[in-house]
């Protein structure tokens, strides 16, 4: 990434400014603006992650960047974390959204702001930006959301057709470790440890909420705006990778919003395109400029006049568990659904996939997978580029049941979602059946393309969950991740179906035996035949950036993904170590340090052994000052309940001959029945 030094406007910035919210409490914000200028719009960033120093590598990348091109940038702490006040006690809260406008508000007043602002986030900063433009606020202008979702429940860390995801666990944990954190007392003064111990005592913890919504309720009707695209009245910007969870929202938004909007899909995990992994990565900060140029300064850039969604046609590779880049090219579509994609349906044969013209035979097929397939599935959402991406599919396909089509005489291409349409019966009243498309290269390794998820008993809706009749045939859609994907000559394609997909997803309460019917059971591709058009498509600029913090490096990082099988005891476990080491945040004098380990283990096929297991580690230290938590999170279950068992620890340096002394310390123990999950 080419580091910049110079910009168009003089900057300056304002470490931590106060923002009153309308009950009093004061949020914490650090703004990079113009110097001595005219007044400017204002750009918003609105997330948990601590402006201090926990986004501070990237927020130093980007918003002295737009800053320097005549935008007043503000990151701001959400209550309860950071310097702000207050107390964090969840996601997406209305709280948080009213929070949200009346920062809008405040910025909009500044003499140094124009009064139209946008908002802009990754993750979390640009689900509330999607959320605070339903609530219509009047100095929002414009979002640019970057892996974000239309959909709380079904599209987001913590369900996938009604399945229980992994990743809702230890996303849990990775914000029960957030919360431990306290304020920095050089901006806060003596009164952090008063606001420390205010959060460790109210943030509570979150997964216990999380798993007692089992089905799409109101918890999460509330945020999702795929309950009323109608309510989002400013334009969008849509951003996400292939590699990432959020993908399939960028389809759906550039489809069903009424506003000017925008979709673009790179090969990205969860990242901002200009940190791009796997590569390319793109000059994603110039096109934001285009963006907030045209809907915030009134010029005409061209953006508006491109197509409306631009994805990354991936090439087909070798199975990783990470990869540096993803070769391809880059293809586009004036208006989604396009007439330019056709369904080609192909029935489902005696462990064959068939041409569409093919007559499917009467034939059942039966399946009881392993408890353990998945382990190579890497998470539902790289956050890194790997090594948390699938491996090698030959590893899970042994307790699968298989259809693989002909030796493709012609490559293709396919842009969109699959779908497999499946008849099927069950021993059973609760189940699941994963799906995955893959292809087989002509050396035999089988690189997942993309999969899916359903929990039978959520095959209507997921708000009405619905037991199974053993022994009666149902039909199911089974949707998977949107992909675009080329399919070379002389590969293959493979289904994959499964009762099981484990840690990826929880596992049924007991063992399911799957009858699958080919006569009505087929999978359905978006195929996409290649356009000239796409050769003219403007290219991206290279990445740039403004120059990150200084920081200097204390203990090394790691992260590994563990497989421990012990065939004495039947008991599997995934181990998988993210270590941050520690640095030092030299502006600040801050010393960092992060740790985590999530362990996922089952025994053969008892269905109520699986466990999961987060321990998070951090510290936070200076001359004079230190403070370090643990939270350990523990998941179990039995066939009728979940079991949650939490701990957390927090410590501070005491410097008067002893190292550290524990302060703070809760437990948490509880159950929690399963309905339909």
């Amino acid at each position: 990434m080419k580091t910049i030094d110079s910009f168009p406007v003089e900057t300056m910035e304002e470490a931590n400014v106060w923002i009153p919210m309308s009950d009093g409490i004061k949020l914490a914000a650090r703004i990079w603006r113009p110097k001595n200028q005219k007044p400017v719009p204002a750009i918003l960033e609105f997330i948990p992650y601590r402006k201090r120093f926990g986004t501070a590598m990237r927020d130093e990348l980007m918003h002295p960047y737009l800053a320097g091109h005549g935008y007043a940038c503000a990151r701001v702490d959400l209550r309860g974390s950071g310097e702000s006040e207050g107390v964090l006690e969840d996601e997406y809260l209305q709280q948080e959204l009213d929070d949200g406008c009346d920062i809008l508000q405040w910025l909009a007043s500044q003499p140094w702001c124009t009064g139209d602002v946008g908002m802009v986030g990754i993750s979390w900063g640009g689900f509330n930006g999607l959320q605070i433009a339903a609530l219509q606020p009047p100095e929002l202008k414009a979002v640019l959301a970057v892996c974000a979702s239309d959909d709380r429940y079904a599209d987001d860390v913590h369900h996938m057709g009604g399945c229980l995801l992994g990743d809702n666990i230890s996303w849990a944990s990775v914000m029960f470790a957030y919360n431990s954190l306290p304020p920095d007392p050089e901006l806060v003064g003596d009164r952090w440890r008063d606001m420390w111990f205010e959060r460790l005592r109210g943030s509570g913890l979150w997964l216990d909420t999380w798993l007692r919504h089992q089905s799409r309720d109101n918890y999460w009707r509330h945020g999702s705006i795929r309950e009323d695209y109608s309510a989002v009245q400013c334009p969008v910007y849509a951003v996400s990778g292939w590699a990432d969870g959020y993908s399939n929202a960028v389809f759906r938004i550039v489809e069903n919003l009424e506003v000017p909007r925008k979709g673009l899909i790179g090969p990205w995990s969860h990242k901002y395109p200009h940190l791009g992994s796997p590569g390319p990565a793109i000059g994603f900060l110039q096109e934001s400029l285009r963006w907030w140029d045209y809907w915030l300064k009134g010029e005409e850039t061209g953006i508006m006049d491109e197509p409306r969604l631009r994805v990354w046609m991936q090439d087909s590779m070798p199975p990783a568990p990470s990869y540096v880049s993803r070769p391809g090219r880059w293809v586009a579509e004036d208006t989604w659904p396009s007439e330019r994609i056709q369904n080609r349906t192909c029935p489902l044969m005696r462990y064959e996939i068939g041409e569409p013209e093919d007559q499917p035979p009467a034939f059942e097929h039966t399946v009881q997978s392993p408890l353990t397939l998945g382990l190579f599935a890497g998470k539902w959402c790289s956050y890194d580029a790997g090594p948390d991406m699938a491996y090698d599919q030959r590893e899970e396909d042994g307790g699968a049941l298989i259809f693989q089509g002909s030796l493709l005489k012609e490559g293709f291409e396919i842009m969109g979602a699959p779908y497999v349409d499946l008849e099927i019966a069950v021993d059973r009243p609760m189940a699941m059946v994963a799906v995955r498309l893959s292809d087989v290269a002509p050396d035999d390794k089988v690189t997942r393309v993309t999969f899916g998820l359903l929990n039978l008993n959520h095959r209507k809706d997921s708000a009405h969950p619905r037991a199974l009749e053993p022994g009666e045939h149902y039909r199911v859609r089974v949707n998977m991740n949107a992909i675009a994907h080329s399919f070379p000559k002389n590969h293959r394609l493979r289904l994959s179906v499964s009762t099981s997909y484990w840690p990826l997803a929880w596992t049924p309460p007991e063992p399911v035996r799957l009858h699958v019917y080919t006569e009505n059971s087929s999978l359905t591709l978006p195929e996409r035949e290649p356009q000239e058009s796409d050769k003219d498509l403007p290219a991206f600029a290279e990445p740039e950036s403004a120059r990150p913090p200084e920081t200097t490096r204390l203990s090394a990082e790691h992260h590994n993904w563990l497989l421990h099988r012990d065939l004495a005891t039947s008991k599997s476990a995934l181990e998988v170590i993210n270590d941050n080491g520690s640095y030092r945040l030299e502006p600040i004098d801050l010393n960092i340090q992060s740790s985590v380990v999530e362990t996922y283990s089952c025994v053969a096929d008892d269905f109520e052994s699986p466990r999961a297991e987060v321990v998070s580690e951090r510290a936070l230290w200076r001359e004079n000052w230190g403070i370090r938590t643990v939270t350990r999170t523990i998941v179990t279950c039995t066939r009728n309940a979940f079991h949650l068992h939490a701990n957390i620890d927090a410590y501070e340096q005491s410097f008067d001959g002893e190292m550290e002394k524990r302060v703070y310390s809760n437990n948490w123990n509880t159950k929690i029945h399963r309905r339909s999950v």
